[in-house]
């Protein structure tokens, strides 16, 4: 999923490098989707890694 934020985020780069405003702000938020999206799975197993392992000790 973070693979997927940041090339939106490198594609809304390009567009808005070459003028293209309003669809680099969509693809910047969906990156920014993106890579909250991920940030909250990656925590979530993190707390569930670690309940776990006090579970098996």
């Amino acid at each position: 999923m973070l693979k997927w934020a940041a090339i939106f985020a490198i594609v809304a780069l390009v567009l808005a490098v070459l003028g293209f405003g309003g669809l680099a702000g969509a693809f910047i938020d969906i990156a920014m989707i993106l890579f909250w999206i991920a940030l909250i799975i990656a925590v979530a197993f993190a707390v569930l890694g670690f309940v776990a392992y006090r579970k098996i000790t």
